[in-house]
Parts: C-alpha cells; structure tokens; sequence
C-alpha cells in the first residue's frame, strides 16, 4: 500500500486539476417583496400644451445653458471663510456672469416695470387731457365719407384683441384652477411615499430572515452528499478504475513496449538536438560569408554607377537591404539535454514489467468520514443581530411616522393658503373680465344700437350707452392693468427662475452635478454623502448615483454601500465558507489497502518510470524554437528573388557573380537546411510524446475525482455566499420608495407650483399687454357710439 500511496502523493504534487465543471446548482427561490404603490409619473393632460408653451418662451427668453460654475462658486463663497481683496473681486466677477446669465429676465423684468410705473401715469395724464375737451374729450365728430368703414374696422379689431384677451384670461383661469386641483393630490402622494416607506421597513426584516434560512438550502445538499459519500465519491472511484486503472493494468504488458518507445523518443531528441546544435552553427557562419560575399560583389562600380544604368544601381540597393534576413531564426544551443531522463529510463527498462504483471483486486474501498457540517455555519443565525437591521428600521419607522405627523398637521395650513391664493388669482382675472365686459358690452350696445340715418347729436340711447361703456372699460384698464402687470412680472422672474435653475437641471441631471461637486461643502470631502457618513469621501457615491440606483429599484445595501458599515462578503467567508470545510474534507480517510496493482517489484518499476523526470522538461522552449523555422526567410525564395532580379541586371560580370551567390544559397539550403528541417520534425514529434506520455498517468485520476468531489460540496456554500451578496445588491430592501420620494417633490415643486403659476402669469401677462390696444381701439370707437354736442353743419 505504500506503493500506492507514494503514486497518490506524486500525482498531487505534480498533476492539478486543470478546469473542473461547476457543482449542481441550487435553487434558492425568490426573494418575498413587497409592491411599492406610488406612481411618481406625473401627465398633465391637455394643459400640457400650455406647459410646453410656456417652457418654449421661458428657453427663448434664456437659451443659456445651466451655470454650473456660477452656482458652485457662489456656493463655495457661501460656505467660505472671510472674504479676501481677491475673492471680492472674483464676486464682481460673478455677478457679470449672473447678469449675462439673467439678461433675458431682466429685459422682460425691465418692461413690465416700465409698463406698471408708467401706466398710471400715462392714466392721469389721459384723464387730464379728456377734461381739458382734447385726447377726444371734445363733444364733436367731423363727418367723414369713409366713417362707417373706419368705424367697423375700429369696431373688429376691437373685437379681436378682447377675443384674445379673453383666450389669455382662460389659460390663466385654467392654470389656477389646476393649481386648486393638484393640492388636493398632494395628500394622496404623500401618503403613498409615507405607505412605501413602511412596506420598505416592514418587509426588509422578513427578506433578511429568508436569506438566513435559505442557508438550509446548501447546508441540506452537503450534508446528503455526505451521507452518500460512498457511493457518490466511492462510486466515482470504482467506476474510474474500472473504465481507466483495470484498462491500462490489462495493458500493462504493452508498458515494456510504450518504455522502449519513450526510451527511443529521448535518444531521438539527444540525437536531433546535437545535430541541430552543430547544424545552426555551422549555417550561421555559412550564411554569414554569403552576406559578406554578396557585399562585396555589390561594391562593384556598375552598382553605384546611377548615370549609365539607374536600374542596375536600385536593384544592387534592394539586394543590399535584403541581405539582413540572410541568418538564422532558431537558437537550439539554450536548449538543454534530456541525459538525466535518458539515464533513469534505462534503469527503468532492465526490469522485465511483463513477467510481474498480475491481475488486480478491487474488492473493497473503506471509507471514515467525520461529520462536517454540524460546525459549519454555526453562526449563520447570528446573521441579524450582527447586522442591526431591526432596530435600525424600527427607530426609521418611529420617524416616518413622526415626519407624517408633522405634515398631517399642516394640510389645513397648505388648504387655507392655497384658497388665499385662488381668491387672489381669481381677483386678478376678475380685473381683466371686468373690463372684457366693459369692451364686449360697449361693442354689442354700440352695435345694435348705431342708426346711420342719425346724426352725431341725434344718437340713441343704446348707442350711447355702448360708447359710455367703452370708455368705461378703458378707465378700468388704466386703474388695473399696472397692478396686473406688477404681479405678472414679480410670478415671472420667481417662476421663470424655478423653471431655469431647478426644474429644467433636475431632469437633464446637472443640478446633481452641482450638488455632487467635489469639495463644496467641505473642503476635506471629495464627496459629501461619504465623507459625512462613513469618513472616507474618496468612496464614489454621489447623489446622483444614490438616486439612479434607487430608481432602478435596487437594494438600498449596494446603493448606500453599506458594507463600509457591514461587509456581508467578509461576514459569510468567514461565517459560513471556513477553511475548516477544506481542511475537513482534505482529512477524508481513503483506505486502497484492498486494491491489489501490482507485486513490490512491478510496482517500483511503475513508480520509477513516474518519476523519470519527463514532466521537468520544458516543453514549451522546444517546441518554441522547433515552431521558428532554421532562417528568418526561406532560403530558396530568397534565392530564386535574388536570381529574378540578377536577369534584370546586363549581362557583366557583376551578374555572374550574383548568380554564383544563388548557386551557393541553394547549395546550402540543399546540404544544411534540408537536414536541420528533418531533425526538427523528428524533434517536433518526439517532445510531442513525451508530453503526452508525461501528461496521461491515469494513477492521478483518482485524486482529481476526490477534488472534484471536494471542489462540489465547496461550491455550495460559494453558491449560497454569491446568492446571499446579489439577492442584498438587488432585491432586499429596494429602495425605490427614496427616488420616489424626490420625483415626487420634483413633481409637487416643478409640475403642480411652477408651471402652474408660469402658465398664470404668461396667460394675464398677455391679456394685460393686450390692454394698450383694447385702450386706444375703445376710444377711438366710442366716438362712432357716443351722442356729441355739436355737429358740423352744411350750407345748400
């Protein structure tokens, strides 16, 4: 048995396994997860068309692209020591940029503040001139022949302008109304985050206790492989001795023979190594004298003679530069003898191994296994208290519900505040409709009312009321509409401004970029949500990062990289995969004492011809200088270029010289590198034997089954380690609730606020515009439906 043994040993030490299949796979089922209700996708409907309205203007008004530098400058200034003379320069310098940045608002900021200061007074002074009988304030209307058209072209673009003033009046009716309506889904989204976060800390425990338990999973697989290792391992064995070791021991007659063989295969590389040792010096120093004689027939004068014969000078160049290649490729001289392998194979072969060879007896295999799994992943229970899940999502639980609360109790506050403000806007519009009435009613009594037949002085009563009305309406404009484009411009920049720094950035992503600034908040963090939560600000996690991951609903432990604080890959190495599993099953008892190989001295000769040494040769150096080829270029392709462009040269002794060189390279090509090319085919394929002969001891087939085996129940616990780390990077505890969370706000702030109140003041602002026009078209119309003191007279 120590025959065997001895085998064994050697065959570890110089056979590994080189790729073993993976072990079974388990199924470890699906994570249990709860549904996140909350839709944090907001479709506005058909104001939607209003909205996009509004953005196109806001991005024609300010095309700029987001300042980013801008707003990280003045955020590091803000958080900043004590200004310098440097950096108040550098604020100067910002503030240009913020104007250059701002100058689309400030020109439409500037006019509406022109138009709130100026029509007031531009009111007075109209109201002064009417009183003065001027600015049509005079009781008197010339006659005109072209009246009546002047007076229906006044009276439709009168007409028009209220059409669209009205079309304003509605859009920001609609957005106000919408306003109203978004705050009362704001409970509801709000409510639903608050319900995701708890199914978030509810559910995260119970995720946490099925990956523990499925640790029974692999723990139950290993221990019935154990349980069969008999006939599972036991039965590898026998069925490997029975196909391979009873095979080659039936063949062991023919082993005299496949000695003599390897015995021949190293005479044969000794044999073709000297010769190719001898061969490459010698055709080296031949090749060298070509060179040297080519060269010096290339130094005759009708090679450099460029004037008499330009074809024969470039071609005596070209066979110059050729010359380099004329020289050997393969070095055999590194490479050692196999002397040592030579000599051991002879005392190998002065053993008859036919004479006592004998039948094998496979009557039994003992095996003495130890309970391996009882002290495996012991502590594998302990998973959750060394990671303090529970009581972390128990005092989570405690603020949200303390953070719901707090917000329950300002609704009523949100509710009266949003009435206040749907009161206002409605006061706002009422203004504008106010004087719509004023101008539709005018245009309607005026209409109805004109007699052509009458007179200036002889006007009806409904004429002179819509007249009365008209100019009712333009002084309602003039006591309004200053106050309307004063609340227009103060909406604009503050909603026009939301839309272009924090709406607009948040979805093209740059207001992540801001925040996640290197070095902004602190100047010792490179990133602000890793510095202040696990003091190392190198670690690459932004923001950015932490929201695009939670909204592709993944674990919150690979999104917060958690394992800064817990590191489950350490925790399972060490808790569940030990080095006790390997050094446990490495103690596995295999007894050969029932397998009968070969008597003492049979079994000697086996083990010697193992240890001949044919695995201590390396291979790979011979077959590398074998695979080279004896020249860096084929002599006689060289030979027959060389001759091809001899023929161009005329007939000179220079060309007979040449062709005498193509004589001697073929002359070497047939004596010395014919014979070098045979010996390396013969070498090629006695190291190729050797390999195979080195590589295909089927003594080590028995242990690479009991790796294998080994390397199964391994794979098990590798497998419950990688299910475990991808199940918490992806499935346990997803924290798509926490960019829920922001797309919500974003929502509340950007969809419902922003563009709502941006879609306000765009439609008012355009119906107050609109006044200027409505002032000058009523009160030249008026004038058609008024009744006048005086009228010009006629003589026959």
């Amino acid at each position: 048995t120590s025959v065997e043994q001895c085998i064994l040993t050697h065959s570890h030490n110089s056979t590994e396994p080189r790729r073993l299949p993976p072990p079974g796979k388990l199924n470890f089922g699906y994570v249990p997860a709860g549904v996140y209700e909350t839709l944090a996708h907001y479709e506005p409907g058909p104001i939607g068309i209003l909205f996009h309205m509004v953005h196109a203007f806001l991005y024609a008004v300010q095309p700029n692209a987001f300042p980013h530098d801008l707003i990280v400058k003045l955020a590091k200034d803000k958080f900043g020591a004590i200004q310098t003379e440097y950096q108040k320069v550098t604020e100067c310098v910002l503030v240009c940029v913020a104007i250059y940045y701002e100058i689309g608002f400030l020109v439409c900021a500037a006019v509406g503040l022109l138009f709130t200061i100026l029509m007031p007074i531009a009111g007075l002074f109209f109201c002064m001139c009417r009183c003065c009988d001027n600015c049509g304030g005079e009781m008197h209307q010339r006659q005109r022949k072209n009246a009546d058209c002047r007076r229906g072209l006044l009276g439709t673009l009168l007409f028009s302008t209220s059409l669209v003033i009205t079309i304003g009046v509605l859009c920001a009716y609609a957005a106000n109304q919408n306003l109203s309506s978004q705050v009362k889904n704001v409970r509801r989204l709000v409510n639903s985050n608050m319900r995701d976060l708890h199914t978030f800390a509810n559910d995260t425990p119970m995720q946490i206790e099925y990956l523990i338990s499925q640790y029974a999973t692999a723990k139950n697989k290993v221990i019935y492989d154990l349980d069969n290792i008999g006939p599972l391992l036991g039965g590898r064995i026998h069925d490997q001795l029975d196909k391979e070791v009873r095979p080659a021991l039936d063949q062991v007659l023919n082993m005299a023979g496949a000695m003599r063989e390897t015995k021949e295969a190293l005479e044969s590389v000794n044999a073709s190594l000297e010769v190719l040792q001898d061969g490459t010096g010698k055709l080296s120093l031949n090749l060298g004298q070509v060179r040297t004689s080519i060269n010096h027939t290339l130094n005759d004068t009708d090679c450099h003679d460029e004037d008499s014969d330009a074809t024969t000078a470039q071609l005596c160049r070209n066979i110059r530069q050729s010359l380099s290649q004329l020289q050997i490729s393969s070095n055999f001289t590194r490479l050692p003898d196999v002397n040592a392998q030579l000599e051991k194979m002879n005392d190998v072969l002065k053993t008859d191994l036919s004479a006592v060879v004998q039948r094998v007896s496979m009557n039994h295999i003992n095996w003495s296994v130890t309970n391996l799994v009882d002290s495996i992943g012991n502590n594998i229970s302990s998973f959750s208290k060394a990671f303090p899940v529970q009581s972390c999502l128990s005092n989570f639980t405690i603020f949200i519900n303390h953070v719901h609360a707090k917000i329950e109790d300002y609704y009523p506050e949100i509710d009266k505040m949003d009435f206040y403000r749907w009161i206002g806007c409605i006061a706002l519009c009422c203004m504008v409709v106010l004087v719509l009435a004023f101008n539709y009613l005018g245009l309607l009594c005026g209409t109805l009312g004109y007699d052509k037949h009458a007179s200036p002085t002889t006007r009806g009563c409904i004429s002179n009321t819509g007249g009365t009305m008209l100019m009712a309406g333009v002084g309602f404009s003039f006591l309004f509409s200053w106050v309307l484009m004063g609340v227009v411009t103060i909406i604009f920049l503050a909603g026009g401004n939301m839309e272009k720094l924090v709406c607009e950035p948040f979805h093209t992503k740059e207001l992540f970029k801001v925040v996640d600034t290197p070095y902004m908040i602190n100047p010792e963090w490179k990133n602000f949500i890793p510095g202040y939560m696990y003091n190392d600000s190198e670690l690459k996690l932004t923001t950015e990062s932490l929201y695009s991951t939670c909204k592709k609903n993944q674990g919150i432990y690979s999104a917060m990289h958690l394992d800064k604080v817990f590191n489950i890959s350490s925790y399972l190495n060490t808790t569940v995969f030990t080095k006790d599993v390997v050094s446990q099953l490495d103690s596995l008892k295999i007894d050969l004492r029932g397998i009968i190989l070969l008597e003492a001295e049979g079994r000697q000769n086996l083990l010697d011809f193992s240890e001949a040494g044919l695995s201590e040769i390396n291979y790979a150096d011979y077959l590398e200088e074998v695979n080279k080829g004896v020249t860096v270029v084929d002599l006689l392709s060289f030979a027959r270029e060389l001759e091809a462009q001899t023929d161009l040269m005329p007939k000179s002794n220079l060309q007979s010289a040449l062709k005498g060189h193509v004589s001697t390279l073929r002359q070497i090509h047939r004596q010395q590198i014919v014979p070098m090319e045979q010996s390396m085919s013969a070498l090629n394929q006695s190291m190729r034997f050797l390999e195979r002969t080195a590589s295909d001891l089927p003594v080590s087939k028995i242990v690479l089954k009991f790796k294998k085996y080994t390397n199964t129940i391994i794979g098990y616990f590798h497998q419950y380690i990688e299910w475990v780390k991808t199940s918490l990077a992806m499935e346990v505890a997803p924290c798509k609730p926490f960019s829920n969370m922001v797309d919500t706000a974003e929502i509340m702030a950007c969809s419902f606020v922003v563009d709502s109140m941006n879609t306000f003041w765009m439609g008012l602002g355009c119906s107050t515009l609109l006044l200027l026009p409505s002032i000058i078209l009523a009160v030249k119309l008026a004038k058609y439906y008024r009744r006048m003191d005086t009228e010009d007279v006629y003589d026959e």
